[in-house]
């Protein structure tokens, strides 16, 4: 028997699990209806009874707060991704110089915003790895960043178009810290954008997990290993996106 089923997913999961739905309706004949949107933001509004049957985060902490509150099944890591700069073109900010780039006042840096994206929280423990490097760096990345992102009030781009790229083709961010498979997309449209992998002192990777809600039907469990299955991972990597560690 299909069903529509509903999956919740993090913003930057748009277009892999869009394409993943898409298989799995073919392969499955159910209809998956997704929202997509800052991770925090669709936890809190499932914890508060909006109806959703898989939901996928950009981290751990989510599937596994819902989970620990007993609304969801385990969380499962599903793919990886790991954090880095997107830069605006002229700007000379390799991974050499990054850190310096980021800190200087004439330079607009932004991230998502902590808490309500996990984005935010990978572009704030960047920050605290800063310090190890340079004292006070920490503070002053904290008090100068741009949260652009990741809020129920951010700004919303023209359809169609890349959030991260838009903003820095705008001009409202020099370096915009998010996840490589953003920067790839803002790439795909702004060609001389820069997309700058962090230092190995700055690196911060994310954890990907996903959990089923109980009382979903049969086909949400269904759904949630094809996420997992071969063809599901084959599709993420077209994206981006690594596979979750063995």
């Amino acid at each position: 028997m299909t069903s529509t089923l509903y999956l919740f997913a993090a913003g930057s999961l748009r277009e892999p699990l869009g394409a993943v739905a898409q298989a799995f309706e073919t392969a499955s004949g159910h209809k998956v209806e997704s929202k997509f949107g800052p991770s925090g933001l669709l936890a809190a509004e499932i914890a508060n009874g909006t109806p959703a049957h898989v939901f996928a985060s950009a981290n751990m902490a989510h599937p596994r707060a819902l989970h620990e509150a007993g609304l969801s099944g385990p969380e499962m890591c599903f793919a990886r991704n790991t954090l880095c700069a997107l830069v605006r073109p002229g700007l000379p900010a390799d991974s050499a110089r990054l850190l310096e780039a980021m800190l200087d006042p004439a330079v607009k840096l932004a991230s998502s915003t902590p808490k309500t994206d996990p984005s935010g929280d990978y572009a704030f423990e960047v920050f605290r790895k800063a310090e190890a490097l340079k004292a006070g760096a920490q503070a002053t990345l904290e008090r100068k960043v741009l949260k652009l992102t990741g809020s129920k009030d951010s700004a919303k781009p023209p359809a169609g178009r890349s959030l991260y790229g838009w903003h820095l083709a705008e001009g409202r961010a020099d370096i915009f810290l998010t996840y490589r498979t953003n920067a790839l997309a803002a790439q795909r449209e702004h060609s001389g954008q820069q997309c700058v992998m962090l230092p190995k002192a700055l690196a911060v990777g994310a954890d990907y997990g996903l959990t089923v809600m109980q009382g979903a039907p049969a086909g949400a469990q269904a759904l949630a290993h094809y996420i997992l299955s071969a063809s599901g991972q084959t599709i993420l990597a077209r994206y981006g996106f690594d596979p979750p560690a063995p």
